[in-house]
C-alpha cells in the first residue's frame, strides 16, 4: 500500500470531527459524521511546495488519514480494522475565505478544497505501527511556532465509525485516503512561511514532514 498516492482513486475528508475546531471557527458540533471530497490530484508529499493561489486566505488543517487496504461496502465499525492497511500524516489545505463565501450561498466547498497542492502527506505507515489509532499525537509548526497540537482521542466520532459511515454511503476502494480531521488551533499561512508537521505515538515520531509554502504562479507570466 506504499504506492496509495497513485492507486488510490479519492480522498474523503471528514468535517468538524474535534469539537474544539468546530468550535473556534463558529459551527456547531456535528451529531453525526459528515464529509467532502478532495481529488486525488491535490497530493504533494515531503518537501515539496504549497501553493497559495491568488486572492486566497489560506489555512492549514493537520489530519491523521487512513488507507484503506482493499474494498467494501456497508462495512460495520466492528469490522473496519480489517480494512484498514495503514495510516498516514497529512494537512487538509483550505482557502477559508472562499469556504465562507460557498458556505454562505449554500454551495459546495470543492473549489476551496481542491486546488493542486492542497493535499500535503506522507508515506504511508503500516497499520502494525499504531495500534491504537484512538491514541496518536499530531502536532504542526509554521516558521517554528507550534500552531497545533493535538490527540486523535479528541475526535468525536471513530475511526472504525467513519469507515461504517462513508462505506454505507459509497464502496471504499484499496488505496482510497480518509482523512479523520483536524484539531483546533488552525490558520493561515503565507508564501515564504515554512509547514512542519509530526506524527507520535508513544513518545516516537513516525512521521515527520515539510512544506515550504509559495505564490502560486501565475500561467500569464510565464
Amino acid at each position: 500500500m506504499a504506492d496509495f498516492l497513485k492507486t488510490g482513486r479519492k480522498i474523503i475528508a471528514i468535517g468538524r470531527n474535534y469539537s474544539e475546531h468546530a468550535k473556534e471557527l463558529g459551527n456547531a458540533v456535528p451529531t453525526e459524521p459528515f464529509f467532502f471530497l478532495k481529488p486525488t490530484s491535490s497530493y504533494i508529499t515531503d518537501g515539496q511546495s504549497i501553493e497559495i493561489p491568488a486572492g486566497c486566505e489560506v489555512h492549514h488543517e493537520l489530519e491523521l488519514s487512513v488507507i484503506i487496504g482493499k474494498e467494501g461496502r456497508d462495512i460495520l465499525a466492528e469490522d473496519a480494522e480489517d480494512y484498514i492497511a495503514g495510516y498516514a500524516l497529512s494537512l487538509d489545505m483550505t482557502a477559508r475565505n472562499m469556504q465562507d463565501k460557498a458556505k454562505k450561498e449554500g454551495r459546495p466547498w470543492s473549489a476551496s478544497k481542491g486546488y493542486d497542492t492542497f493535499t500535503p502527506i506522507g508515506a504511508f505507515i503500516p497499520k502494525v505501527q499504531i495500534p491504537d489509532h484512538g491514541n496518536v499525537d499530531l502536532s504542526l509548526q509554521v516558521n517554528g511556532v507550534t500552531k497545533q497540537k493535538g490527540n486523535t482521542r479528541d475526535m468525536i466520532f471513530s475511526v472504525p465509525a467513519l469507515i461504517e459511515n462513508v462505506s454505507s454511503i459509497m464502496k471504499l476502494e484499496e488505496g482510497d485516503v480518509i482523512m479523520t480531521g483536524t484539531p483546533k488551533g488552525v490558520g493561515r499561512v503565507l508564501p515564504g512561511e515554512t509547514i512542519t508537521c509530526d506524527l507520535t505515538v508513544d513518545g516516537k515520531v513516525l512521521s515527520q514532514l515539510t512544506f515550504p509554502v509559495i505564490g502560486r504562479p501565475n500561467p500569464k507570466h510565464r
